[in-house]
Parts: structure tokens; sequence; C-alpha cells
């Protein structure tokens, strides 16, 4: 392996191990184990075991998105409400059902409170009611959409999906039987008609 095919294999096969033991609970001579190297080959890529867990936060969190905004790309700057976000519904379940591992990683670090949770907040979460929060503030200045606080309407599209990926991640279930195209479908189309401009007299989310 090249150098950095090695250090790729190393956060591959660490992602799974902190994923099923933690950042506390996974030892640097497992990890090394894991990935079928010496402790002091896997020091030679990272140094620590957070210099490790730092740059697997920070390699995901830039794959994640640099994924959704090409996927974003073509309705960033148009007026296809419902293609936006059913195209951000569908990256953010797609991590959930994709990137399990990483996922479980995520919710040890903020069970752990390890100072690098904190990390990921910043370069993904941010990022994330960025990036939604710019379009939706965008469409309510051009009266397409009700106006309010464009981050919050931004928290409560997430909330509703981010809770179906994590069912499926901690149970593998949910307690309503549906098709990944339906769940998104209704999702966006109760969060659009929450956002609706309502006709002058008529209260917003009732016309229809």
């Amino acid at each position: 392996m090249s150098g950095g095919q090695r250090r790729d294999a190393i956060i591959t096969a660490s992602i799974r191990l902190f994923a099923e033991q933690g950042f506390r609970g996974a030892t640097t001579r497992e990890l090394a184990r894991a990935v079928g190297v010496t402790e002091p080959v896997l020091y030679r890529h990272f140094r620590t075991k957070r210099d490790l867990y730092r740059a697997i936060i920070e390699q995901k969190a830039r794959e994640g998105e640099a994924a959704i905004e090409r996927r974003l790309d073509q309705y960033l700057h148009g007026s296809d409400d419902a293609g936006f976000f059913s195209t951000l519904a569908g990256a953010l379940l797609d991590r959930y059902e994709k990137d399990r591992a990483y996922v479980r990683l995520l919710l040890f670090s903020a069970l752990e409170r390890h100072e690098l949770a904190a990390l990921f907040y910043e370069q993904r979460t941010r990022a994330l009611y960025r990036l939604a929060g710019v379009y939706l503030k965008r469409r309510m200045s051009e009266g397409a959409l009700r106006p309010m606080n464009p981050l919050l309407a931004a928290h409560l599209f997430f909330g509703m999906v981010n809770h179906h990926g994590l069912m499926q991640v901690l149970f593998r279930k949910s307690p309503v039987r549906t098709s990944r195209a339906e769940l998104i479908r209704r999702v966006v189309e109760m969060f659009l008609r929450g956002l609706s401009v309502a006709p002058a007299g008529e209260p917003a989310g009732r016309q229809g």
C-alpha cells in the first residue's frame, strides 16, 4: 500500500472499531490489529488516538458536505422547492443507510462528551444549516415562502428526516411502514405546506 492508501485503510477500520467501542473503549493495539499493522506503523500516520479521531471526523465531514452540495447544485439558485428539499432529504437518509458505522461513532462521541463531537458540529451540522438557511431566506425574500426564521425552518425539516434515519440506525425498524420515496414525498409536502403563503384572509397551512 502507498502511504495514502494505508492512511485511508486505517481510517476505514477505525470507524468500525470506534462505532463498536467508542473513543475511550478502543485501544491503539486494537486499532492496529483491526487494520493489520503494528502500533509503530499506526503511530507513523497518526501520533495519537485523538489525531486519528480528528482525521476521521474532518475527512467524513468534507466528503459529506461536498456530496450534498453536488446533488443540490442544480437547485441552489432556482425555485424548485420540492426538488431542493427532496434531494436534501435523500442525501441525509443516505448517511444513515449507507454509513451506519460513522453515525454510531458520532453518537458515541456525543454521549461520551468527547471534545471532537464539537468539531463535527462546527464542520458538518453548521454547514448544512447554513446551506438550507440561505436557500430558505432567499425564497422567503422572494415571497415564495412564508417569512420566519430560516434556521428554525431548517431545524424543523432536519428534525423530521433525521429522526427517521436515527430510528433505522438504533433499532433497524420504524413504527411506520412506508417506502423511502413515500416518506420523503410526505415530509417535503408537509414542510412546504407549513411554509406556504396563504391567500389574503386565510390562515397559512389551511388552503387547499
